[in-house]
Formats: C-alpha cells, sequence, structure tokens
C-alpha cells in the first residue's frame, strides 16, 4: 500500500551545485587565450581533504541511520494503514448489519402490533359476554340469551357468540392469556433486536475511531522523522560539495565532465522514453472510451479484448493478504492522480461515493456474480443502477482516504457479496486473461 517518494530534493540541489561548478570553470577556460597557461589550481593538503572526508562520512552514516528509521516508520504506516481499511471495511459491515437488525426491530414492532389487537380483541369480547352473563343471570340457558335479545342484530350477534364458545370450545379467557404471552415475546424481540443494533454501532464506530488515531498519530511521526531526514541531507550535500572543492580543479572538473555527459546521456535517454509514452499515452485516450459512455471499445482501457480488463495501468506496489493481523483485502496499483480506472467486468453499479478508509470507492455487481470494489479514487463517473460495461472509464487514481500514495486500491468478492468474503484478484485476474504482475 505504501509508495517510495521520489528522490530527495536536496540530490537535485547536490547536482545543480556540481553544475554551477563545472560552468564556472567552462567559463574561465573559454575566456582565456588560447596560448595562454591557466593558473594552477589550489591544491589542498592531505589534512584538509582527510577532515572534509571525514566530515563526509559523518553526515553519510546520520543520513543512513535516519534512513533506516524512515524505512522503519514507512513500514509501521503501511501496517496501520492496512488495519485502517480492514477498520473500514468492518464499519461497512457493521452498517449493513444495522440495516438487519432494523428489519428486525421493524418486524418484531408488527408482531407487537398484531399481539396488541388481539389482546384488545379478546378484552373486548370478555367485556360482552360478561356483560351479557351480568345482566341475564350466569345460569341462563342458550334459548333465554338469544330470546332476551332486544332486536335482530343483537340476536344474531348473540347466537354468533354461542355458536363460536359452542362448536369451537374456546376459552375466551385462555385465548387472551395466550394473546399477552405473545404480545410479551413481541415486546422482548423487539428488546433484542434494539440490543443488538446499538452493539454493532457501537462496535463499528470504536472500530473506525481507533484506526484513524492510530494512522494520525504515526503520520505526525513520519513527518517528523522526514523532516530530520531532511536536515540530515541538507549536512550531506553541504560536506560532499566541500570535498569536491578541496579535490582540486586539475580532476574534479574532468570528472564533473563524464558525470554530466553521462547525465546529459541520460537526460536524453529519459526524454525519448518520456516522449513515447506520451504518444502512447495519446493514442489511448484517442481510442479509450469516453467517461460514463456506453464503452464501445472495450478493450481499451486494459490489455484485453474480452469481457474483462486490467483496471488501470501501474505497478503493484502492494499484494493480497493477512499483515500485522489483518487483511489486506485487495492488491494497490501506483499510477499517478488522474490515471482511467476502468471496469474490471460488466454489471451493475451498486455502490458510489464515500467510503470510510477508502474516501471515495465504487463498488460493481458483475454479471458473473462477482463484486469488484475501486479504493481511493479522485473522483468518480458512474452512480448507484448505473449500467457499465468491461473497460468503461467509471472514475481516475486518487490519493483520498487512508493512502499513503497516489494508487487504485481492488478488490474482488465472490457470490454478490459487498464487503467480505475477500478474494486474491491477481489470480482471479489471469484466470481471465489479465495479468497484474508483482504478486
Amino acid at each position: 500500500m505504501f509508495h517510495r517518494r521520489p528522490p530527495h530534493p536536496a540530490s537535485a540541489r547536490l547536482r545543480a551545485t556540481l553544475v554551477a561548478l563545472a560552468a564556472g570553470t567552462v567559463l574561465v577556460v573559454t575566456a582565456t587565450p588560447a596560448l595562454a597557461v591557466p593558473p594552477p589550481p589550489p591544491n589542498p593538503t592531505d589534512g584538509e581533504i582527510g577532515a572534509a572526508r571525514s566530515q563526509q562520512d559523518a553526515a553519510a552514516a546520520e543520513v543512513g541511520r535516519i534512513a533506516g528509521l524512515v524505512a522503519t516508520a514507512e513500514a509501521e504506516l503501511e501496517r496501520l494503514g492496512v488495519q485502517a481499511e480492514a477498520a473500514g471495511t468492518a464499519y461497512e459491515a457493521a452498517n449493513e448489519a444495522l440495516q438487519v437488525a432494523q428489519g428486525k426491530a421493524d418486524e418484531a414492532a408488527a408482531q407487537l402490533q398484531v399481539a396488541a389487537d388481539a389482546v384488545a380483541a379478546a378484552q373486548a369480547r370478555i367485556a360482552v359476554f360478561s356483560r351479557d352473563s351480568y345482566m341475564q343471570g350466569a345460569s341462563m340457558s342458550t334459548s333465554a340469551v338469544l330470546l332476551s335479545a332486544t332486536g335482530p342484530d343483537e340476536l344474531i350477534q348473540r347466537a354468533a357468540m354461542l355458536d363460536y364458545v359452542g362448536a369451537n370450545k374456546v376459552d375466551v379467557l385462555g385465548e387472551m392469556e395466550v394473546a399477552r404471552i405473545a404480545q410479551a415475546e413481541a415486546e422482548a424481540g423487539a428488546r433484542a433486536a434494539r440490543d443488538e443494533m446499538a452493539a454493532a454501532e457501537e462496535s463499528a464506530a470504536a472500530a473506525k475511531a481507533q484506526a484513524d488515531s492510530q494512522v494520525a498519530v504515526q503520520r505526525g511521526a513520519y513527518a517528523e522523522i522526514e523532516a530530520q531526514k531532511d536536515v540530515y541531507q541538507a549536512q550531506l550535500d553541504a560536506a560532499n560539495i566541500a570535498l569536491l572543492e578541496l579535490q582540486g580543479a586539475r580532476n574534479a572538473y574532468q570528472q564533473w565532465q563524464q558525470q554530466k555527459a553521462a547525465e546529459e546521456a541520460a537526460q536524453r535517454a529519459a526524454a525519448e522514453r518520456a516522449a513515447a509514452e506520451a504518444a502512447a499515452a495519446a493514442a489511448a485516450a484517442r481510442n479509450a472510451p469516453s467517461r460514463g459512455g456506453g464503452g464501445a471499445s472495450a478493450g481499451s482501457g486494459g490489455s484485453s479484448a474480452g469481457p474483462y480488463v486490467k483496471p488501470t495501468s501501474g505497478r503493484v506496489s502492494s499484494c493480497f493478504g493477512t499483515r500485522w493481523g489483518a487483511l489486506h483485502g485487495g492488491v494497490d496499483i501506483a499510477a499517478p492522480i488522474g490515471t482511467p480506472i476502468y471496469a474490471a467486468h460488466s454489471g451493475v453499479v451498486q455502490r458510489a461515493g464515500t467510503a470510510s478508509g477508502f474516501g471515495y470507492a465504487v463498488w460493481i455487481l458483475g454479471d458473473d456474480g462477482y463484486v469488484t470494489v475501486y479504493g481511493h479514487v479522485n473522483q468518480y463517473f458512474v452512480r448507484a443502477g448505473d449500467r457499465v460495461r468491461a473497460g468503461e472509464e467509471i472514475a481516475e487514481v486518487g490519493n483520498r482516504g487512508e493512502s499513503t500514495g497516489p494508487h487504485l486500491h481492488f478488490e474482488v468478492h465472490p457470490r454478490g457479496v459487498m464487503y467480505g468474503g475477500h478474494a486474491d484478484p491477481v489470480p482471479w485476474l489471469r484466470a481471465r486473461g489479465i495479468e497484474l504482475g508483482g504478486c
């Protein structure tokens, strides 16, 4: 997940100083008449050169020591970053559990209402039956009950009550007790559902808060060590320059000429490579599908013309696996911010937007039943419900969330699972004709 920083600016300053020293020498030589003998360069003593070399060695040792501390801090930051990503995934799973618990609570509330209605109905029947018994006498016969009715409606109601009690042998008091028991069970179910929801919410919040706090603390420690490295690097650069000056113009200039020629050759080669890469990128951009479009050229974003494509270009910087007791549930592909991200397969966008740990992320449920996840994106061009095709540009590489450098975090989940059951994306893509490399 961690991405190596570019060369330290102090090294560039050292090269600039060397260029300035050599340029000054060139100006002196070209300004001298052709037949004139240039004055001899300074000839420092062995003691002066030895002292300068000792200072250089001491500065180099300090730079090496602090570089070791930086490497340790980088590893710790990577470890905490992996754990923060895992905490973010756990937070998403907890939110899903909250929704399930809320459903249980709603179902229990419905059951509670049904039980309450049953109790009310039983109580109403008891009230009517008790009133009639009291008014007509408990020993009234069935005929007397019917004959005492004051009208056709009451006669029908009493006949229905007597028929219900007689034919089905229902004890109204017992029925009310059953309803009350059902009511108590529904209330207990509602309480259990609410407790489950509260526990899931508390657990998710605590895990996320702890992960965010650890990452913040380690970021501060890493920044402090980096600042120390800058100081020691500046001291080393100064010692190198002093030693070069003391070595004299006789061989320093010649060595600089050789170094300059090598650097210019390397710069020319790098420029040629950059021009070739820019031309290739321009050609790919001309043939790439438009953002959020139909993706008619499905293979233009990746390395396959089939139903699967490489999600983005770049190098693999971190592989799938468990580290420091936490699962790094995907593969990281380092690339500059703004590099296009393509749908690895055709499917429907399930979610796009903010996500804990990832900053911004996109979830796609593929037609093959797998869910692919694209995390730490800079911006996204799709939304939930959109239909996308393999190779369609859905986002661009970013550095949002718990990230130590611009990259795409790519995950694969089988059986349509959104937040669990992670699979290693490298063999998954390899089985579909896409080779990431690096793992």
